[in-house]
């Protein structure tokens, strides 16, 4: 029987990942969830089987899945000695894919949800006495401001970041690391940005890709928006990562490599390409849209900081969150992925290419976002 554990479930990638774990009768399935008692732990738990879509009849799934009260960056994971004990004794595979993708958090505060948390399961991968595999959840950001493209190996240089959010993946991994070169058997995965499920456009919660493709469509902006130029995004499907970090929790092969999870300089989206098949999408589904104003960058921003005050709160809110987007413009680069395709290639896991997933992505997402 395998015993996996499993943090950040209510994510992205964890959402992804646990039914497709559950597919293999002989594996059950812990959770670590943050709940404030009992009851909301229980909630939060039937919140997921909601969107697992795992009825309430449906008993042979809900036994193999547990949710433990805790929190990834208190000593411990927050569990009192005993779930600790038990949980330590029984798991074979750590999954680590919590983490708080604010960027701009005061870097104590991103420090903690990055690097204290990778401090705490690797003490527990290291107290695990049947573990066989542990992954580790990365970003492709931890290249920083890095030109150019952004190799599938340990970074060791000396680099600027755009963000806390960057800054701390980055001190997390060197910390990894050293556990690594200590033989504990792990891969790092290194997604880009995640977007919906690539068969459905499903996702759990809609965040940064679906915020930026609401500027894209100049809905939140009066029509303005900056130049840019030969500027790219890359993507990635929650489910294409998700079968990555499964498949590699069941081999050796993959111990001690860094998995990029990203449609790679070949695949990722020209920006202007990309507004066009937003607007698109949101014209279809009924959105009025004004006609796109293109301004230089620098003009941008502040036209937005300007009239940014006659603005609901709502996208006062959203607008805040526009300079790190506009920072990555300025940064020629793009993210190497030809080792982890050659790997994942080889186990049946092609790449997608956005233009087959995009409007299934869009589609959910104008279907169930609450619009104002």
């Amino acid at each position: 029987m395998k015993n996996y554990f499993i943090t950040g479930a209510t994510g992205a990638i964890g959402s992804a990942l646990v039914p497709i774990l559950l597919r293999d009768s002989d594996t059950q399935v812990t959770l670590l969830l943050r709940a404030q008692s009992a009851d909301e732990l229980a909630g939060r738990l039937e919140s997921l089987f909601g969107f697992w879509q795992i009825g309430a009849t449906d008993s042979l799934a809900r036994r193999r899945v547990r949710a433990l009260r805790g929190d990834v960056t208190l000593t411990d994971l927050g569990l009192d000695a005993c779930d600790y004990q038990e949980l330590c004794a029984g798991c074979t595979h750590i999954i680590h894919s919590a983490g708080n993708v604010r960027m701009n958090l005061p870097i104590e505060q991103a420090r903690r949800s990055s690097v204290d948390a990778a401090r705490y399961i690797l003490a527990l991968a290291n107290r695990c006495p049947r573990l066989v595999k542990a992954e580790l959840v990365s970003t492709v950001g931890v290249g920083g401001r890095t030109h150019g493209m952004v190799p599938e190996e340990w970074l060791t240089s000396v680099r600027n970041f755009h963000n806390t959010y960057e800054q701390a993946k980055a001190e997390a991994e060197e910390i990894v690391h050293l556990e690594l070169e200590r033989g504990l058997p792990l891969t790092v995965h290194r997604p880009s940005m995640v977007v919906g499920d690539s068969l459905t456009g499903r996702i759990i919660h809609f965040q940064v890709f679906y915020h930026l493709c609401e500027f894209l469509s100049g809905c939140r902006t009066f029509g303005l928006s900056p130049e840019f130029g030969t500027a790219r995004l890359d993507i990635i499907p929650a489910d294409y990562v998700a079968r990555a970090i499964a498949w590699s929790s069941t081999t050796t092969a993959s111990c001690g490599h860094i998995l990029h999870s990203c449609s790679g300089p070949a695949l990722a989206l020209l920006l202007n390409p990309l507004r066009e098949r937003v607007r698109q999408n949101f014209a279809r589904a009924g959105r009025r849209l004004p006609p796109v104003i293109k301004l230089p960058t620098g003009l941008f921003s502040a036209i937005l900081t300007g009239v940014g005050v006659l603005m609901p709160e709502e996208v006062r809110r959203a607008i805040k969150t526009l300079p790190v987007f506009l920072d990555y413009l300025a940064t020629e680069q793009t993210f190497a992925n030809d080792r982890t395709q050659e790997l994942l290639s080889g186990v049946g896991l092609g790449l997608p290419a956005p233009d087959q997933y995009l409007d299934k992505v869009l589609g959910y997402y104008l279907e169930n976002v609450k619009h104002r």
